[in-house]
């Protein structure tokens, strides 16, 4: 997983905060852009024979990271949450337009006065 990394992220790989008591890496997943790069990177893994589509699980932890789409964050949140998320209202939010009560449809009890102080620490805008 680590033997491609590029040598800039050397020492990201080789830093003792990421490795056990005996230098063996601790990781879970490991990808990196280099700046120019026209898409993220990662390791070759060869995985034994017979194994299922995604043997590691990265095309599920990092399909949001992929698919940048309203529709697959929809899919996310409807998993995650369990409730059925309004489409129009996530493509709303996806769009960068100020948020109005149109977006009420994610969580009606929610009113967008009450999340003042959270727009503003994200820099969102209302109206």
């Amino acid at each position: 997983m680590l033997d491609q990394v590029p040598d800039v992220f050397r020492p990201c790989v080789e830093e003792p905060a990421f490795s056990d008591e005996e230098g063996m890496p601790l990781v879970t997943a490991c990808v990196w852009r280099e700046t120019g790069a026209d898409g993220w990177r990662a390791g070759a893994i060869d995985f034994p024979d017979g194994t299922a589509e995604d043997p590691d699980g990265s095309g599920y932890l990092f399909r949001l990271l992929v698919d940048r789409s309203p529709e697959a964050f929809r899919q996310w949140a409807e998993d995650y949450y369990e409730v059925p998320v309004d489409l129009d209202a996530v493509r709303h939010v996806f769009s960068s337009r100020s948020l109005t009560d149109e977006v009420r449809a994610l969580n009606s009890k929610v009113a967008l006065g009450d999340l003042a102080k959270e727009f503003a620490e994200i820099g969102c805008s209302t109206g």
